[in-house]
């Protein structure tokens, strides 16, 4: 059976326990056309236009 060899510190057991490893969440903008939500650097689902171009057609 498994038993550890020493003691954890407190510093030691609270540096795993902390977020610093966890991913962070992903970062969204508002679109310039619709408002909505959307990932920064993509076209917009809802609308289709990124930078203020029509990239994709969609029907209203």
């Amino acid at each position: 059976m498994a038993v550890p060899k020493s003691k954890v510190s407190k510093a030691r057991r609270d540096k795993r326990r902390s977020n610093v490893w966890k991913l962070p969440m992903p970062a969204f903008s508002k679109c310039t056309q619709c408002g909505e939500l959307k990932a920064p650097h993509k076209v917009c689902p809802h609308c289709g236009y990124y930078k203020d171009v029509e990239v994709i057609k969609k029907d209203a």
